[in-house]
């Protein structure tokens, strides 16, 4: 095969989309209204028609969305904050800025979340927000999480960076977009993420219109008026270019999320009945977006499988190898041989193959073919 197989095609993707991502680009050029153009504000109407009416308030990117969240609560320096132990570092990294105390949770071995039954076991008088991560593009059972999170009288912020699209389905038979169930949503605009825009972007969304206040003024160097500052802020802007691309690839995020699902259907159908690799559980009570396609690896075989793709031109990636606990910086959050037994035993067998919007079925024989010859040669 003459294409080099990538983990996420944006080329190929922009080719399908140049004519309409070109026309708005364009036209913010012709404009030069870089900052707060009409185009961020039309973004965040059209995102929050798509999640169901909630508030969307754009900011610069991820990061900024979960500091962001986190700083509309008022907490107090020393409080804790739940957050998985499986995760990317930003989510920790966001609770040690704000002087908070990061305490980290097991999840489960089969869908990667974390279940309300572990973070009840860590919650203690000094814990405030739960923060569930929706890893890979599937939900946490947010309808526990938030009857937990009643009983305790603490806050959620929906870590949904990797999910944005999910579909989660209540106990009482109704259904939500994933990130607006708690009280504040927070998601990623990153480029590779499922809907990314051309640099760096994020936004948060709530139901709360108190807090979608305070979230603005603090995107905004902490003010409704201009120079009167109510609340130390910081200055998180959505560009307009960016805002622009992302209102073209919204009306595509459907369309995304099923192009993923086929793929991750291929994989399903084409690796079931390999002996040693565990594929992605779906849950009942959400659909899977797919951010990523994530094997469990058994029998301390993923770096030769790794290896063997590697030889074969298909890439694949681990997310994550580390344990926060044990990386540098948040090893002082955590008793000296603090361990989580299914993060562990995750980090040691997670991979991922390459999946995205634009996959051709001859891609997709090939990377199937290429993990069931490491197994079956």
């Amino acid at each position: 095969m003459s294409t080099k197989i990538q983990m996420v095609d944006l080329k190929k993707q922009y080719q399908r989309l140049k004519p309409e991502i070109d026309v708005a680009i364009q036209k913010v050029l012709d404009e030069a209204h870089f900052i707060n153009g009409p185009e961020v504000k039309n973004f965040a109407e059209g995102l929050s028609e798509y999640l169901g009416g909630c508030k969307v308030i754009p900011c610069a990117n991820g990061t900024d969305a979960l500091q962001i969240a986190l700083m509309a609560l008022e907490l107090d320096e020393g409080d804790e904050v739940l957050l998985p132990s499986f995760t990317y570092a930003a989510t920790a990294e966001v609770i040690a800025l704000l002087k908070l105390k990061p305490v980290m949770v097991d999840v489960d071995a089969d869908n990667f979340n974390t279940s309300r039954q572990n973070y009840e076991a860590s919650i203690t008088e000094k814990t405030r927000v739960i923060v569930p991560v929706h890893l890979f593009g599937q939900a946490s059972h947010m309808d526990e999480i938030m009857e937990l999170a009643r009983e305790r009288k603490l806050y959620v912020v929906e870590d949904n960076a990797q999910a944005i699209g999910c579909d989660y389905y209540h106990k009482d038979g109704t259904s939500s977009k994933l990130g607006t169930i708690g009280h504040i949503g927070c998601t990623s605009f990153f480029p590779s993420k499922n809907l990314g825009c051309y640099g760096d972007g994020g936004a948060l969304y709530t139901n709360d219109e108190a807090l979608a206040k305070k979230i603005s003024m603090i995107a905004n160097h902490g003010q409704a008026k201009k120079y009167h500052h109510e609340v130390i802020g910081c200055n998180s802007r959505l560009d307009t270019l960016q805002a622009a691309i992302l209102n073209v690839k919204l009306r595509y995020l459907d369309d995304f999320a099923a192009r993923r699902r086929q793929v991750a259907d291929y994989y399903d159908q084409k690796l079931r009945d390999l002996d040693g690799v565990v594929l992605p559980t779906r849950v009942s009570y959400s659909n899977h977006v797919f951010h990523q396609y994530t094997l469990r690896v058994l029998d301390g075989k993923r770096e030769g499988l790794m290896q063997h793709l590697e030889n074969l031109g298909i890439p694949t990636m681990i997310y994550y190898p580390i344990p926060l606990y044990k990386q540098e910086a948040y090893r002082h959050y955590v008793e000296e041989g603090f361990k989580k037994e299914i993060t562990e035993m995750l980090c040691q067998q997670v991979m991922s193959l390459p999946i995205h919007t634009e996959m051709e079925e001859e891609t997709l024989q090939k990377i199937v073919e290429g993990v069931k010859s490491f197994y079956l040669s």
